[in-house]
């Protein structure tokens, strides 16, 4: 991935900015669009964009950085307020909601996932954080086995997706959904 934000030269910083602001544009937008046009539309070279996101799943990444954070406290509200196994669940429809409005990034953790790069980069980080918070109060609430790794069911979460991730498939995602926390519970 490409050095810290703060680590930049200026002008490399502006590139890098510009390519992230011109990106978001594109992704809601829900043009399909390449990595070259993205580049073209920022006013760099394709190699400026390499540099800096060398593949686009790093791009979307980047892209949805910090819209990803506010989920977290949804993860926490849910805890208080539902058992953990139900919280799990909760949380993972409402994963699914959020990626369903932003282009992109279901085919970038899909992709991430398979090529075991999940857990890496700002929103697949964040995802595993989240999960792993959850997937320990579950533990410890006797709810949800304790030997489960958070990347594995970021892993599971994310092909599910790609198999059911349209808004009009929700009530098979949500069976999926049951049967993955069903099968995280303790024998």
């Amino acid at each position: 991935m490409t050095p810290p934000r703060n680590t930049l030269r200026a002008d490399a910083r502006r590139n890098r900015e510009q390519l992230i602001a011109t990106a978001t544009e594109v992704f809601a937008s829900g043009s399909a669009i390449s990595l070259d046009a993205i580049a073209k539309r920022a006013g760099v070279g394709n190699a400026t964009l390499y540099r800096h996101f060398p593949t686009r799943e790093d791009l979307v990444e980047e892209v949805y950085r910090d819209q990803i954070r506010p989920l977290r406290e949804d993860a926490r509200t849910l805890l208080a307020t539902e058992p953990p196994a139900q919280a799990l669940h909760a949380w993972m429809r409402r994963f699914a909601d959020w990626a369903g409005e932003r282009r992109g990034i279901c085919e970038a953790l899909v992709a991430m996932s398979a090529s075991g790069r999940f857990g890496t980069g700002p929103v697949c980080d964040e995802v595993q954080q989240v999960l792993a918070m959850v997937l320990k109060a579950g533990a410890a609430a006797g709810e949800l086995r304790s030997d489960i790794d958070p990347i594995d069911v970021g892993g599971i979460l994310a092909g599910l997706l790609s198999v059911a991730g349209a808004p009009e498939q929700r009530p098979q995602l949500d069976r999926m959904l049951a049967v993955v926390v069903d099968g995280l519970r303790p024998r």
